[in-house]
């Protein structure tokens, strides 16, 4: 695949994921390829997110090693609570017995579903900050109730509760981050 072919696969997986295009995630197989496109636009998520804490922690005129630190935090956050949602989705699944695929295989398709994060970069638009924060956590909260009520095939309403579970933990842990950047830059100062 050439470089040009990538660019327009993920572009295209961008655009299903973020229209919550349901067909597309009851069709996400599990491949090299796509397990590659699905981490990417986690990394991507993550490289969003960073960009707008940068932006935030250069105008609080943070220093450069605390800008660093927080940055790479910032992006561990993001990766980390990826695979920590994977996994709360996994175990509440197979607890309550409906989800017969794998954790690896819910991988790919919450993958897919951070999609919404990639505009992350957007919270740095005055006054409007927060509400884009939460706007993206919703539309991602949605796109992986449709990627786990797809993928899995499942019913709505236990795709809804299996993802909701998971979902203020990691909101309340990138808040947590977020809260920590600030009391880094200020407590330098």
């Amino acid at each position: 695949m050439s470089a040009e072919d990538a660019k327009e696969s993920l572009a295209t997986t961008l655009w299903n994921a973020l229209a919550l295009d349901g067909s597309f995630y009851e069709n996400a197989q599990n491949t090299p390829k796509t397990h590659r496109i699905a981490i990417t636009i986690v990394i991507l998520a993550a490289l969003s997110h960073m960009l707008g804490s940068a932006v935030i922690l250069l105008i609080n005129l943070a220093p450069l090693p605390i800008l660093v630190l927080a940055l790479l935090i910032d992006a561990l956050s993001v990766v980390g609570g990826y695979y920590f949602w994977t996994l709360t989705i996994d175990k509440i699944g197979q607890w309550l017995k409906s989800t017969p695929v794998s954790y690896k295989d819910l991988l790919i398709p919450i993958g897919y579903a951070y999609a919404p994060q990639v505009l992350n970069f957007l919270t740095v638009i005055p006054l409007l900050g927060s509400s884009i924060v939460l706007v993206l956590a919703l539309w991602s909260l949605l796109a992986v109730i449709v990627a786990v009520r797809q993928g899995v095939d499942i019913s709505t309403p236990t795709a809804a509760f299996i993802c909701l579970v998971g979902w203020p933990l990691v909101q309340i842990a990138i808040g947590f981050v977020q809260s920590f950047e600030q009391w880094l830059v200020q407590r330098v100062y």
